[in-house]
């Protein structure tokens, strides 16, 4: 939206100084303000994400590698980008565990191997992987073999959505990162617990899914705060006389009043 109208005021600016329309157009233009947690995160929701795994669910090498890599962006919610670095090393067969680079803070962050995403991967590497050097887990299936780009990936993904007649805002790999952790919250997780799901830093960046955590809305908005209200209404209907009849010696009470040594 920002670029929008930058560009909007940008051409009348020039407009204006080549006589084509009157000044102080670009200057009349306002951008819309813009709240950081306006928008819900979009992603499909968990039967869609199954639906999507169901339509890749056959033998040829193209499938067996689409599920395996959807799969990791679903279940563990990892970045497109974080699923195309993921090397063979990465994949601890004996203690079951998986680590992920993180794209944004480089670090390395481990996971369980579930029983879905290890015998997806197993299939993979057994059955659809061409016998290469290249060290990363997902590559081209034909020569020159190569590591699949983020691109290639999330365009896969957009293509599959697309034909199955999802009706997303966004199409791709990243919108599974979003059903992931609504899914998680919708399964009892707390906030904190998706972020460190997602590998987020900050708790900010998982504040947006509270407004898809139905539960706690739920609650929130069956609060009766009426019992609240009639305190404060009872308190003010108290400590208004001191100030309306200047009593000095109550408000002297309130000044001399011992805090237990608080400073």
């Amino acid at each position: 939206m920002s670029f929008h109208v930058q560009s909007l005021r940008s051409f009348f600016r020039y407009a204006s100084s080549r006589g084509w329309c009157a000044a102080g157009i670009a200057e009349s233009i306002d951008a819309p303000r813009l709240y950081t947690y306006e928008n819900l995160p979009q992603g499909p929701s968990w039967e869609e994400v199954g639906k999507l795994l169901a339509s890749v669910d056959g033998t040829s090498p193209v499938q067996i590698r689409s599920r395996c890599a959807i799969l990791l962006c679903a279940v563990y919610g990892l970045r497109v980008g974080e699923v195309c670095w993921m090397r063979l090393e990465d994949i601890d067969w004996a203690e079951e565990k998986i680590s992920v680079r993180r794209s944004k803070q480089r670090k390395i962050q481990t996971y369980p191997l579930t029983t879905e995403v290890g015998n997806a991967l197993l299939r993979y590497l057994k059955e659809a992987r061409p016998r290469c050097a290249q060290r990363e887990v997902f590559v081209t299936l034909r020569r020159p073999y190569r590591p699949v780009t983020v691109g290639a990936l999330s365009t896969m993904t957009q293509k599959l959505q697309k034909r199955l007649g999802l009706k997303l805002k966004r199409y791709g790999s990243h919108v599974l990162r979003h059903a992931c952790a609504t899914h998680l919250l919708a399964q009892g997780l707390t906030l904190k617990e998706v972020g460190d799901h997602l590998g987020h830093v900050s708790v900010a960046a998982t504040r947006i899914y509270a407004k898809v955590d139905l539960t706690a809305l739920r609650e929130v908005a069956a609060l009766d705060v009426r019992p609240l209200v009639a305190c404060i209404e009872q308190c003010e209907q108290v400590a208004a006389p001191f100030y309306r009849m200047g009593e000095i010696q109550a408000l002297r009470a309130v000044g001399n009043l011992g805090l237990g040594g608080v400073a």
